[in-house]
């Protein structure tokens, strides 16, 4: 069974502990690619949430594991706010999958 990773400032992540997922809090965009890739490489978490401030300053890395299965990487807002990055990611990929705007409306 694979586990589930939360990565990004300890203010925001560490409430996740309390549900059982692993909290991997990091400060510096350095200390974030290398957790990134130590939690992706080790091939035990199916699912890593990542900040949206933590996903803004590894973006790079992020879109190395964007064409693998496994682990899906999913932006959740943080402390901060929401700044929209991650309903923005969903979007892109539905739209690649289905081929069009899921968002679009009509008046």
């Amino acid at each position: 069974m694979y586990k589930v990773a939360v990565l990004g400032d300890y203010d925001s992540i560490y409430g996740f502990s309390t549900l059982g997922l692993s909290i991997c809090p990091v400060k510096t965009r350095e200390e974030a690619k290398d957790m990134l890739q130590q939690l992706a490489g080790s091939e035990k978490y199916g699912i890593i949430y990542v900040t949206e401030g933590v996903a803004a300053q590894i973006s790079e890395e992020i879109e190395t594991y964007r064409e693998q299965t496994f682990p899906a990487i999913i932006q959740i807002p943080g402390v901060s706010g929401n700044t929209g990055a991650g309903v923005e990611n969903v979007k892109k990929t539905v739209e690649q999958a289905v081929g069009s705007d899921i968002l679009f409306s009509e008046s």
